[in-house]
């Protein structure tokens, strides 16, 4: 059911809709990942140590979770459609700023370019989510899945562009200022074609309106929580893989470097392979059988990664670790943009615990790793995703979007 005035809302309109939001999610992943293929460069240009990277890292990780603390508020007062216009404005301006202090070899600029960069990312992602939902209940299929897999297209390709980038010997503001202004106005057409969150009829719209107490209570409902806990477990299995799977080849299983390189390659394959299935796999049997289900794939290939001594069968739960983690993260935001009373808070909510699970667990994971192995430390990984399991009811449909449409 629409509101008045929504009639426009025809099947073409959705399909459209849909579309620019596979736009926004392909360039969120493009601007992060062709920053992050040039850090080997930008250590050379400043001639820094490890440690003082990490500094440069932790700032665009300090911008983030700063914007995804602030993204409720900012949802709620402007709108996703307004909201992803300023900010994924302020993210490309923040790497421009980044890749100024690059070629100016200025450690303050980087780092201030990084936390604006990472507070628009924050903002943006929270932002896109949202109105990804929305999308979703419009069309009443679940192509959430989708929408993460374009992003995953985006950080390929933005790796691709940043690899070709330093063979032809680009400098990293020259890449980054370029990239910029071409997906900023790539996105700010794509959102020509979105649609406000607001355009679906609400039955809850003569609620009283949403306050920062009510937005900021939403911390303290058990299904923010429980749904905060399958994106907690599914994301930090994700982040886990990406940091640290090569190592636990080579250090674990005794592989070369290139063969530890070629487990994270079948770990993202497989993952990006998951969420184009998973909209297939989630239409037929719902959010809670799929989760679970999930969730014992990627323990199972969690366990043959770390107890196998065999390095074939490793590979095996590696690819099972991939496809199981593939969904969490997209179905706990759907999940959380379920009620539109709430939407825009608990899905802030629920992306800022699953970034922190990003951000802090894997450098968690690095240090308890230090004392018992990489293999051995990702027991917490395996012990996170069953858990995801159990509380997997948490993420069922609502009655009014249960059946999605074929």
């Amino acid at each position: 059911m629409l509101k008045p005035g929504a009639e426009r809302l025809d099947r073409r309109t959705v399909l459209r809709w849909r579309n620019a939001v596979f736009a926004v999610f392909l360039a969120s992943g493009l601007t992060f990942s062709s920053w992050a293929a040039r850090l080997p460069r930008v250590r050379d240009e400043l001639g820094a140590s490890t440690a003082e990277m990490g500094l440069v890292v932790l700032a665009l990780a300090v911008g983030s979770i700063l914007g995804l603390v602030a993204s409720g508020h900012i949802v709620h007062r402007f709108g996703s459609q307004r909201t992803i216009a300023v900010f994924f404005s302020v993210l490309g301006a923040g790497m421009v700023l980044a890749g100024v202090g690059v070629e100016l070899t200025s450690y303050p600029v980087i780092v201030a370019g990084l936390v604006v960069a990472g507070a628009g990312m924050g903002i943006t992602d929270v932002s896109m989510n949202l109105n990804g939902a929305v999308a979703e209940r419009a069309l009443r299929r679940n192509v959430m899945p989708l929408f993460h897999a374009f992003f995953s297209f985006g950080t390929m390709g933005g790796a691709g562009i940043g690899a070709l980038a330093e063979l032809l010997g680009v400098g990293v503001g020259v890449q980054l200022v370029v990239l910029a202004v071409l997906l900023v106005a790539a996105v700010l057409v794509a959102l020509r074609w979105t649609q406000s969150e607001d355009v679906l009829d609400d039955p809850a719209a003569d609620e009283p309106a949403s306050t920062v107490r009510s937005r900021l209570a939403v911390w303290r409902q058990p299904a923010t929580i429980l749904i905060g806990l399958i994106v907690l477990g599914m994301a930090l299995a994700e982040g886990s893989a990406s940091d640290w799977v090569a190592l636990a080849l080579v250090d674990g299983h005794e592989t070369s470097n290139a063969v530890g390189g070629a487990g994270l390659v079948v770990f993202v394959t497989a993952m990006t392979v998951g969420r184009i299935g998973g909209v297939w796999v989630l239409d037929r049997f719902g959010r809670v059988l799929v989760l679970r289900a999930t969730a014992l794939v990627a323990t199972v290939g969690l366990a043959l990664t770390i107890f196998s001594s065999w390095t074939p069968a490793a590979f095996v739960g590696i690819a099972l670790w991939g496809l199981g983690a593939s969904l969490g993260f997209p179905v706990g935001m759907s999940a959380a943009a379920d009620d539109p009373r709430q939407a825009a808070a608990r899905v802030s909510a629920v992306a800022t615990i699953g970034y922190v699970a990003f951000l802090v667990g894997p450098p968690a994971i690095g240090f308890l790793g230090e004392q018992v192995g990489i293999l051995r430390g990702l027991l917490v990984v395996l012990v996170l995703v069953a858990v995801v399991a159990v509380v997997a009811p948490a993420a069922r449909e609502r009655p009014a979007t249960a059946a999605p449409q074929a």
